[in-house]
């Protein structure tokens, strides 16, 4: 049962729920109760656990009701404590209220006065207590020894992985060590990160952003200006039509469900558009069945309805876009009807009727995930779902937008502050001025940073974690710097949600120093130490486990899907031996000789009786770095302030009503939760945030904003900046306008509203790299302009392989016909420091499809996340879904002697080069949700391999309670042309019935 806060009628204050909300179990134990505060209410209910274990919260209360009859004196032994989290499970931002009794957390329940989670949990939030004190996590370091793990200590741990990394860096430079980072990291653990690796002197660093959502930073940022959500969960309420495109949410996001089921029951229309029909398609009003991969084809199959009905938004278009006519052009005169349904399989009454819906109930808005994302044309496909919006004029208002839901807690912050191969914090880059703006932030020299690097490689991007397999196996001539990889940091990732397992293997065995960080050691340990190949394995190979600690034994900030930040309390602290990832960062960067360098500007802490960098100093870091996307004014008392009054905010709107911080002073009146950037300006400005990106309707101080002018100032003879009248409410500029720096502000005559300090900071300086904000103080507050300018949204993007996107396909396609029509792009060479391949590779299975005739794709179960290792050592999520399957149409089942239940053998073209890998041994889901030429597998499953239990290979103690074949071992060669973002919704396959 979903345990909800509505939506007050306007007007009214937001409430908490009445005991008519809550379960028939907590209404008895209610009732047996008397009279209390809130406080005894969340230690003696502990409502957030659910039904399964009510028997052990009825003893609790009997425990807590006895305690209380007790003499004050033994009352006051029992320390009992409320410490507010957020659920780490995907990116929705679910607050959680964590009952800690004398240090161990006891017991749990969903914020009901938060305004994102209304209350409410999925069933990996409600089990959420198990990741803080499972017992399957990993309690000592680790070192791989004869191919068994054994205890070492965490002195010995980071001198050996030190003294490895030294060795290595001399031998063959700092670019022969690849870092790959995490979206669990808290905002404030990610920057670090970069800043780390910034300071061992390479660009090889990334995250899991790269393969889920890279696409979409690039495809929206290249087309108006910012790579993010657009709007937020709350305001799909004001929608009138949803159009979810690759996405799942009722799985990959069940709390973000409740505002679309509000919606609906305000008349909203909603559309789910996927190859498989999901439990989100099962609440839409309108599904619609298309084949993988053909996104584009689909949407401007739409469009073309649009324009020839003369639906499109002619005004919005003439004044805000640029090179419509192109988009125009292509939807009417190319993407008729029937290469539509050839493509994609979608008929045209299906196409007008869709079309109809989203242009007759505006605001509309469009939903995207993994499903769109995942392909070699990802960039692409993601510009076409913008195009499709600013036909329509929906970006810029409440109830439209493009609201991209990610995957991960902190995914989004993640990639706005922290270890990206191409950029430094705040997408600033990697050009010379980026690097001598972070120097001065980080308070140390630049050249001393520059000798850090190889030379010529401080502005070069690195690798990215989708390709570092390739950075190992590659010739050596063909990668674009000094040494291929040889060494390797898993710091909380999962090495199967990456394609190419079978290669990532031999890759693993390969590396001379594996380094895997994490609270739970995830499918890399058992990778590692599984057997391989003799002939790839390294003698000389160094594997060491360190037992990070979880998100809930340290504080900081995670920024959800919709940009809003919030701030985790400290719930426990770290369990057996784990340490922080800051304090990991800290100690071995001392190690390596850098570790003063690193924690220059931050106050330092005691934990367990060591130092570790404060958590708030390192937002203030990044509140003084990151002016570009508005990470500035979100200070640590702001954020503490808006988790502790989450009761003043509107559930629809986001912001607060009135409200005094008790604690501060501080007036909430007008923020909006959580602070979503951009939150321009230092704190002092009170910038209240954005809710909805790009709106005119407000005052830039109010949240209002417009498309950026970050691609100059016309093109071919065409005006990029935004027509007369096509301005944010209040501006003193009623036209476009560029971005603002020294010289505009001077031409302007606003160079004298800036105090002297902040004239002589801003000299020569824009309003990026102003570190007084003095720029972005007088343009906003003293004349209502947005600081990067007014500029139109590019529907043509002409640095991007296909400037109008178009669809081309798959590497690996079961349709040759297709392939011919609609190839792939040319092979590149030194892209992100790598050769690509993509027409060698289609050319080469161009009739790959006689022998794996099925197109196979992947998604998300409800019960569990991303790779799966934290949720499948959770017992109550493990009961849940204990076996890895395949879902497959009972026509296809049929024809290869499949029944519901068999055991089967998923194949792929990678396991041609290894005959001795039989497949995926999975369980047959007999089902009509996918249709006769497509099969469907999860991909959370991890510890078989080619129908093997790798249970021996995992360090004792911390094995996950459910194993399965992962999909991304079978998943083919593919990457996006721009990001290179991995293919995992779109390959081949053949299933055979297991017969012995």
């Amino acid at each position: 049962m979903l345990l909800t806060r509505r939506a007050p009628a306007p007007g009214t204050a937001a409430t908490s729920p009445s005991s008519a909300l809550v379960s028939s179990l907590a209404r008895g134990v209610a009732r047996a109760m008397p009279t209390m505060d809130r406080r005894a209410f969340l230690r003696r209910s502990g409502l957030g656990v659910g039904a399964g274990i009510a028997a052990s919260e009825l003893l609790l209360v009997r425990k807590a009701r006895a305690a209380d009859d007790k003499p004050a004196a033994a009352a006051d032994a029992r320390k009992v404590e409320v410490k507010r989290t957020v659920c780490g499970h995907c990116s929705v931002g679910c607050a959680v209220d964590a009952v800690v009794e004398n240090g161990v957390w006891v017991r749990q329940e969903p914020v009901f006065d938060s305004p994102i989670n209304l209350g409410a949990h999925c069933a990996k939030g409600a089990a959420l207590r198990e990741h803080g004190h499972g017992e399957f996590r990993l309690k000592a370091p680790m070192k791989l020894v004869d191919g068994k793990y054994q205890k070492i200590s965490w002195d010995q741990a980071l001198d050996e992985i030190a003294a490895k990394m030294k060795e290595l860096r001399q031998a063959s430079g700092p670019d022969s060590i690849f870092i790959v980072g995490s979206s669990k990291h808290n905002n404030e653990q990610a920057y670090l990160l970069r800043k780390w690796v910034s300071f061992w002197g390479s660009n090889n660093c990334d995250h899991q952003a790269r393969i889920c959502h890279s696409t979409t930073v690039a495809g929206v940022a290249n087309t108006w200006g910012y790579g993010a959500m657009t709007n937020s969960y709350n305001d799909m309420q004001n929608a009138k039509a949803a159009m979810y495109i690759g996405s799942n949410a009722a799985e990959a996001h069940p709390v973000s469900m409740l505002h679309m089921l509000h919606a609906k029951e305000t008349g909203c229309k909603m559309i789910v558009v996927d190859p498989r029909f999901t439990r989100t398609a099962a609440k839409a009003d309108e599904y619609v069945r298309i084949r993988s991969g053909s996104d584009i084809a689909f949407l401007f199959g739409l469009m073309h309805h649009i324009f020839k009905n003369g639906w499109e938004d002619k005004q919005y278009i003439a004044d805000r876009v640029y090179g419509m006519d192109k988009v125009r052009e292509e939807a009417l005169n190319f993407w008729t009807p029937d290469k539509v349904q050839e493509v994609s399989g979608v008929d045209e009454a299906t196409c007008f009727k869709v079309a109809k819906i989203m242009a007759e109930n505006r605001p509309s808005t469009v939903v995207w995930c993994m499903g769109q994302t995942q392909h070699t044309i990802g960039n692409a496909i993601v510009r076409a779902s913008c195009l499709l919006q600013l036909t329509l004029g929906n970006v810029g208002i409440s109830g439209g937008g493009t609201n991209i839901f990610r995957g991960h807690d902190n995914v989004q912050g993640a990639t706005d502050v922290g270890p990206n191969p191409d950029s430094l914090p705040g997408y600033y880059g990697l050009a010379d001025g980026a690097w001598k703006h972070f120097a001065k932030v980080w308070n140390v020299d630049y050249e001393w940073i520059k000798k850090q690097y190889a030379q010529g490689m401080m502005t070069k991007p690195g690798m990215t974690v989708s390709r570092w397999v390739d950075g190992v196996l590659e010739k050596n001539e063909l990668i674009d710097q000094d040494s291929n990889l040889r060494g390797l940091f898993f710091w909380g990732h999962a090495p199967n949600s990456q394609t190419r397992g079978l290669e990532m293997k031999r890759a693993m065995d390969k590396l001379d120093l594996l380094v895997v960080v994490d609270p739970f050691p995830s499918a890399t340990a058992a990778m590692a130490a599984m057997p391989g190949k003799p002939e790839d394995l390294n003698k000389n190979r160094a594997v060491y486990l360190l037992p990070a600690a979880t998100q809930f034994e340290t504080s900081g900030s995670v920024t959800a899907s919709n940009r809003s930040l919030q701030w985790r309390e400290k719930v426990i602290d770290p369990l057996w031996e784990s340490r922080s990832d800051h304090m990991i960062m800290y100690q071995l960067a001392v190690k390596l000789g850098f570790g003063a360098e690193l924690v220059k500007n931050y106050k330092m802490q005691k934990v367990k009786g060591m130092d570790e960098p404060e958590p708030e100093s390192m937002l203030r870091e990044i509140n003084a770095s990151c002016w570009t996307i508005g990470y500035t004014g979100q200070s640590p008392e702001r954020l503490k302030a808006h988790m502790r009054n989450m009761n003043v905010f509107d559930v629809k709107t986001l912001r607060a009503r009135g409200g005094i911080d008790k604690e501060t002073g501080y007036s909430l009146d007008g923020d909006y939760f959580g602070l979503p950037w951009p939150c321009y300006g230092n704190p002092a400005l009170k910038h209240p945030g954005s809710a909805n990106l790009y709106d005119t309707t407000r005052h830039v101080m109010d949240g209002g904003g417009n498309f950026r002018a970050n691609f100059g100032v016309e093109r071919e003879g065409a005006p990029l900046l935004a027509a007369d009248g096509s301005h944010s409410k209040g501006s003193d500029l009623t036209t476009g306008y560029p971005e603002f720096d020294h010289v505009l502000m001077k031409k302007l005559g606003w160079w004298g509203e800036l105090s002297e300090a902040e004239q002589k900071a801003a000299e020569g300086k824009n309003w990026k790299t102003d570190l007084s904000g003095g720029i972005i103080r007088v343009v906003m507050k003293n004349h209502g302009c947005h600081p990067f300018g007014n500029a139109r949204a590019r529907a043509v993007v002409w640095n991007f392989p296909d400037p109008v996107p178009k669809h081309r396909e798959p590497l690996y396609s079961t349709r040759p016909d297709l392939v011919a029509k609609y190839p792939t792009h040319d092979d590149k060479k030194a892209f992100w420091r790598l050769p690509t391949l993509y027409k060698t590779v289609q050319d080469k299975n161009a009739e790959i499809g006689k022998t794996f005739p099925l197109i196979m794709t992947s998604g998300r179960l409800v019960e569990y996340e991303g790779g799966g290792e934290e949720t499948r050592s959770n017992p109550w999520l493990a009961e849940l879904q204990q076996d890895m399957f395949v879902e497959i149409n009972p026509r296809a089942a049929n024809d290869r002697g499949i029944r519901h239940g068999d055991w089967v053998w998923v194949k792929t073209p990678p396991m041609a080069a290894m005959p001795e890998f039989k497949g995926l041994k999975v369980k047959a889901l007999v089902t009509e949700r996918v249709d006769a030429g497509t099969v469907f597998l999860p991909f959370h499953f991890s510890g078989r391999w080619g129908g093997i239990d790798l249970a021996p290979y995992y360090p004792e103690g911390a094995m996950p309670v459910v194993r399965g074949e992962a999909i991304n071992t079978a998943t083919t060669y593919g990457y996006d042309s721009v990001t290179m973002m991995q293919e995992t919704k779109t390959t081949v396959c053949q299933v055979e019935k297991v017969t012995a």
